[in-house]
């Protein structure tokens, strides 16, 4: 590692979580291990071969259309195709995130989410399903009720103070997500003294409440395209790796998003190509869990990759 990145490193850490401290530069690369697995009720989930989550959105605007599920016949084909192309992981929302996207009452995300999720455990009762909320009601009865295994919260808590109980109560996985603002005004003038080191700061005090809540297992998602300019994106991805610096377990959600299409001048319908390209380095700088729309391919990448990392001469790159 050359003088520069130690140095960011440092600060990274050094920001991280209260009472850390610093041995000396050399242990900087790795100060905790992470967690290899997770534990889905009752199942161990390895995390050392990294996980594809595919996102089935129960809505009519998210911002990819190809990932929209409008009746029960299409969420049993969508999770059929996602589960035989490899999906480890499904992914059920019912509220669009998107820039500008229309807010909707917690009884239509209810109605669109927790329909979706008993018919996904009935028909593929062998898949981990998480639910894709930020309401801690919906979050309670998609797990208790439905038949949901992981929340998955875009706000990390921020937008419902009950959400870190119910998690703790439900005794499940978290993945919490770093947010500037909120879905209606996180793209106006972001700003950040260094993106990594800020998202980790921000994490830090919601680490430890769920820890001292007893929260096992705990997911980190620095929220590609939440509150990012294209340049804080690509920062991030360049430097995904300083989140092992946390010791959990990290996913990066970066299908379709903006920051390739707006950077190859071309539609989200188009960007499939550089979505690969995108999680392969994400796969590369550490992601144990990425996040598509397109499970193939994903699931070459994460098979290519791991061809890679276990041939002679990894070391080297």
């Amino acid at each position: 590692m050359n003088g520069g990145k130690r140095r960011r490193r440092v600060k990274v850490i050094s920001l991280l979580i209260p009472g850390i401290s610093l041995i000396s530069e050399l242990n900087v690369k790795i100060l905790t291990a992470k967690s290899g697995y997770i534990n889905v009720a009752g199942r161990l989930l390895d995390l050392s071969v990294p996980k594809v989550m595919g996102v089935i959105n129960v809505t009519p605007d998210s911002f990819y259309k190809g990932s929209r599920v409008t009746d029960d016949n299409d969420i049993i084909s969508t999770a059929g195709k996602m589960i035989g192309d490899g999906a480890d992981i499904l992914d059920v929302g019912g509220y669009s995130s998107r820039p500008d996207a229309a807010d909707i009452s917690p009884e239509e995300e209810k109605k669109r989410v927790l329909n979706a999720i008993r018919i996904i455990s009935r028909e593929f009762p062998e898949v981990v399903i998480s639910i894709d909320t930020f309401r801690s009601e919906i979050a309670y009865e998609a797990v208790s009720v439905c038949g949901a295994h992981i929340i998955n919260d875009i706000s990390a808590g921020e937008a419902d103070p009950m959400m870190f109980s119910v998690v703790s109560t439900l005794n499940v996985p978290y993945i919490m997500m770093h947010m500037q603002g909120t879905p209606m005004t996180m793209q106006n003038n972001p700003h950040y003294d260094d993106v990594v080191a800020d998202i980790l700061k921000w994490f830090s005090p919601r680490i430890v409440k769920l820890k001292s809540d007893g929260v096992k297992d705990i997911i980190l998602d620095p929220g590609f395209g939440f509150g990012k300019t294209a340049e804080h994106n690509f920062e991030l991805l360049n430097r995904l790796g300083d989140f092992a610096v946390a010791g959990l377990p990290v996913m990066a959600g970066l299908s379709r998003k903006s920051m390739i299409w707006k950077t190859l001048g071309i539609t989200p319908d188009e960007a499939l190509n550089g979505t690969t390209v995108l999680n392969t380095l994400a796969l590369s700088g550490g992601a144990d869990i990425i996040r598509v729309h397109d499970v193939k391919e994903a699931v070459q990448a994460v098979r290519l990759m791991q061809k890679v990392k276990s041939s002679p001469g990894n070391d080297k790159l």
